[in-house]
């Protein structure tokens, strides 16, 4: 396992855990790269399974043997109601990102992320295409947050550039977003995998992230608690608070901006039509 390790203000409780899951995010990130580069499968649809599910089955081993009373929901595994028993959940996206991953593009994510008692308390985004891996922790009303890799990262009360940079799927542009994209006066940044697109945020290279439908737990909590955790807002496209390990795990709306910023995106959203748009 990769040796990592996290500023000593992060508490001893929080330190182990994450630095565990970084760790087995990055391998589960290097035995998909090491998959795509072995150049055995030539499809893509194939390349993406066996990608998929081989860093999924690291993962859940990994998960399973350190963390045998935890629950896990994964993308990639038959889901049980027995994880809602559980106080301890963790939420896995093991290849967020297939369509550009067997593309052998650099913009797709492995997320690994812990929820306590229905709230997402820490988390990692890899990026393995990039060398990069964010992470994040919140407790008690404190977060720690940082970047293994290259690069600054860009936090939440930093200042947003004019124009605004939107970052929204290279794949598909939602009907309401060209209305938005003009009406908050913003320029759009294209990008894969929702993990690579809040990534964006973080590394300064776009200031906002909106999404209406489709997502699910395991694409949006890793994301979610490693920009709350550089101070970033993220909410439901109306404001309200994201929950996870819920029954159903569909999360559709997602939104992520600075603080200062939310309540005018919330009211170009509405104006946009994106409430009620596909």
């Amino acid at each position: 396992m990769p040796t990592v390790s996290l500023p000593p203000a992060v508490p001893a409780h929080l330190r182990a855990d994450l630095e565990a899951v970084i760790g087995a995010a990055r391998i589960a990130g290097e035995r998909a790269l090491a998959v795509r580069a072995s150049g055995r499968w030539k499809d893509e649809g194939v390349l993406a399974d066996v990608g998929d599910q081989g860093a999924d089955g690291f993962l859940q081993g990994f998960l399973r043997g350190r963390f045998p009373a935890d629950a896990i929901l994964s993308e990639e595994t038959a889901d049980t109601r027995e994880r809602l028993t559980s106080a301890r959940t963790w939420i896995v996206d093991p290849l967020d990102g297939t369509r550009e991953y067997s593309q052998n593009r650099n913009d797709w994510a492995v997320h690994v992320a812990l929820v306590v008692e229905h709230r997402p308390v820490l988390g990692v985004v890899a990026l393995p295409a990039q060398g990069r891996v964010l992470w994040g922790a919140m407790h008690a009303g404190q977060t720690w947050g940082g970047l293994i890799g290259p690069g600054t990262v860009s936090r939440g009360d930093d200042p947003d550039p004019e124009p605004l940079r939107i970052a929204v799927s290279r794949s598909h542009t939602p009907s309401w977003m060209p209305v938005f994209a003009t009406e908050i006066g913003g320029v759009c940044v294209l990008s894969g995998s929702v993990g690579n697109k809040v990534a964006l945020l973080l590394l300064g290279a776009a200031d906002l992230y909106a999404h209406r439908r489709g997502l699910k737990e395991w694409d949006t909590c890793a994301p979610e608690i490693v920009a709350r955790a550089l101070g970033w807002s993220v909410s439901r496209l109306g404001g309200g608070e994201l929950l996870y390990n819920q029954t159903d795990p569909r999360i559709d709306e997602f939104l992520v901006c600075r603080p200062a910023r939310k309540e005018h995106v919330l009211t170009v959203l509405r104006k946009s039509g994106a409430m009620g748009a596909s």
